[in-house]
């Protein structure tokens, strides 16, 4: 899986997840370990849930001290708003560059879902996570479907303005792709380990390009 950049971890810790006290690390070690205490907190919160995961927990599994921890973040919610962020943009950084690759809009969703139902497998903490946001911090849970839905439609826009798919695509098209995903991921890349991604897919994917009509 490509990793996000360090940028991204960086900005986990920031103003927006600290109350406007800037905890950015500023060496390369001190990246390293707030990426550690990152991915160390999602497979507590994963695992565990929000509320029987502990900041204690969370530093073990990290392999750092409690103090590093109080570093870059001052509480169990702050670590847990800022692990959403990380996590969607671990998604985004993953799908991107195979989605930009594809040769046009049709084959860009294709790929795209192929490549969101992989990372699932690979992180399936992510839907545990992300369904408990709603109840722990709504605006994380709210954005992460927000700017993941708004990045579909700007491809599909994209696609419409270079004549690959149908011109009047906007929003609403973006939000049902973007649902459509949800539940394949769950349904596909929870539940069923062994099911033909490639397959899943593809048979979405002629959803998508020819609709539900009867064909001739």
């Amino acid at each position: 899986m490509d990793q996000p950049d360090m940028a991204t971890a960086e900005g986990m810790a920031a103003t927006d997840a600290t109350g406007g006290r800037d905890k950015t690390p500023r060496t390369e070690r001190g990246r390293r370990t707030l990426r550690k205490l990152l991915d160390a907190a999602a497979v507590e919160f994963g695992e565990r849930g929000f509320h029987e995961a502990s900041i204690s927990a969370i530093t073990r599994r990290a392999g750092t001290a409690l103090g590093s921890f109080y570093t870059y973040f001052d509480s169990k919610e702050e670590i847990f708003q800022a692990l959403v962020r990380y996590m969607s943009e671990q998604l985004r950084d993953h799908v991107t560059p195979i989605v930009q690759a594809a040769p046009d809009e049709i084959a860009a969703e294709r790929i795209g879902l192929e490549s969101f139902l992989g990372f699932v497998r690979e992180h399936r903490e992510i839907y545990r996570i992300i369904d408990e946001a709603e109840f722990v911090d709504y605006a994380s849970y709210r954005r992460h479907y927000e700017t993941t839905v708004e990045r579909i439609r700007q491809r599909l826009e994209a696609g419409a303005a270079r004549g690959e798919i149908r011109p009047d695509v906007g929003e609403i098209h973006a939000w049902a792709i973007g649902g459509m995903n949800v539940f394949l991921g769950m349904r596909y890349g929870l539940w069923d380990a062994d099911a033909d991604i490639a397959e899943v897919a593809r048979i979405a994917n002629d959803l998508l390009a020819n609709g539900l009509g009867k064909k001739d």
